[in-house]
């Protein structure tokens, strides 16, 4: 079996949705400059837009579907377009006609060919290649990839509700919203912060009543996580973690911007929150030198971001070495399932589960997999659980 074609699906659709679907964005690094600050954007992915049609979202997405001389095939995404844009430059002309069940030797030559992609969309766009090559393994050996890389630990993933694009200044509504996900059956959320440091101690206090506000809506048991999405710094987080200490947040993310590992070092030895990030971290390489430093109490690492199911396998055994809980960022649930339940309970004890992403991000799937009570169940179907439903597809054309 010889790999045919690397073929890129750009597909149009939408979704039903009342407006605004995003109800407010998140704090972000830009929010230093105030002409970023002031202009408020509106969190959305790339690939929606409200449209012309009352109730609905415009959506287009770009899929990878690597086909061989057999008929067998396999499919990643979403994507956005410049990722579809190095497949089809330059990982399509290196993999035409190899094995598609050698993997690991596909990712080594990858990784090797785009010598200046070891980060961002070049190492975005090998994850993509490498979750499609487990999909179609898993469909060409007729069973479902979390038998391929271990087998189940259980029947059954614990899922954690990230409440990306929902309202966070509105208290009211936080208390409404937070109180709605846990008859859901959602026993840990996490909310994201509004305000940083330049926001001063009006910004301050808003963050500290948030959180108030949360552990009060959901009582004592549940877990609550906060993200700051790389928007802080040091001083601004040990001011903000003695406030919100009395609060027992399960952790705080991306307290500061990536690189900045020595900054989490020192807040990890500063604080009594536990922390949690390298979302935007690539490859074991990337995630070592957060392992090196005693960074992080849990990896973040993203399948479709950091190199892949493959890579994120080798990133959680490296962080078991240090009994690190490794928990990837959630917008990619169909390949996530498959590497959370293949894991430790102790080591990785949720999945997340973005609600508002994940309507977005699987809705041009057939089986797109939902919590139910809190859990998510184990999908039965061979290779990632990753058909396109045509159905759902508007229009398609060929990218690249």
């Amino acid at each position: 079996m010889k790999i045919e074609q690397l073929r890129l699906r750009h597909v149009f659709g939408s979704l039903a949705a009342e407006h605004p679907f995003w109800e407010e964005r998140l704090v972000m690094p830009l929010d230093v400059y105030a002409e970023f600050r002031s202009a408020d954007p509106e969190l959305r992915p790339n690939s929606a837009s409200a449209g012309g049609r009352p109730g609905r979202i415009d959506l287009n997405a770009v899929f990878l579907q690597v086909e061989t001389d057999d008929g067998v095939h396999g499919i990643a995404g979403p994507m956005h377009a410049s990722v579809a844009t190095i497949i089809a430059a330059q990982l399509r002309p290196l993999l035409v006609g190899r094995d598609p069940l050698a993997h690991e030797f596909l990712w080594d030559i990858m990784h090797r060919s785009l010598v200046h992609g070891r980060q961002g969309e070049a190492m975005m766009a090998i994850s993509a290649v490498d979750c499609a090559l487990w999909d179609l393994k898993g469909r060409h050996l007729g069973v479902p990839v979390y038998q391929l890389i271990g087998g189940p630990t259980r029947t059954e993933m614990p899922a954690y509700a990230s409440m990306l694009g929902f309202d966070v200044t509105d208290m009211g509504k936080v208390r409404e919203r937070a109180q709605w996900a846990q008859s859901q059956g959602y026993k840990a959320q996490k909310w994201f912060f509004r305000h940083g440091p330049m926001w001063g101690a009006d910004g301050l206090a808003l963050n500290i009543e948030l959180v108030r506000t949360l552990r009060d809506a959901l009582g004592d048991d549940d877990e609550i996580m906060l993200d700051c999405w790389q928007s802080m710094d040091v001083s601004y987080v040990v001011r903000l973690a003695e406030r919100i200490g009395e609060y027992r947040p399960r952790w705080l993310e991306e307290v500061c911007m990536p690189d900045r590992v020595e900054s989490y070092a020192r807040l990890r030895d500063s604080i009594d929150i536990p922390l949690a990030g390298a979302e935007h971290e690539y490859t074991r390489w990337g995630f070592k030198r957060f392992i090196d430093a005693g960074a992080l109490d849990v990896l973040q690492p993203d399948i479709y971001w950091a190199g892949g199911l493959t890579e994120v396998l080798k990133i959680a055994a490296l962080g078991t070495t240090h009994d690190l809980i490794t928990i990837p960022h959630g917008h990619s649930t169909p390949a996530g399932i498959h590497f959370s339940v293949t894991q430790s309970p102790i080591h990785t004890p949720w999945q997340e589960y973005l609600l508002k992403w994940n309507e977005v991000h699987q809705v041009f799937l057939k089986n797109p997999l939902k919590p139910v009570d809190g859990v998510l169940h184990l999908p039965e179907a061979p290779g990632l659980n990753m058909d396109l439903d045509p159905e759902r597809i508007e229009r398609e054309e060929d990218f690249g």
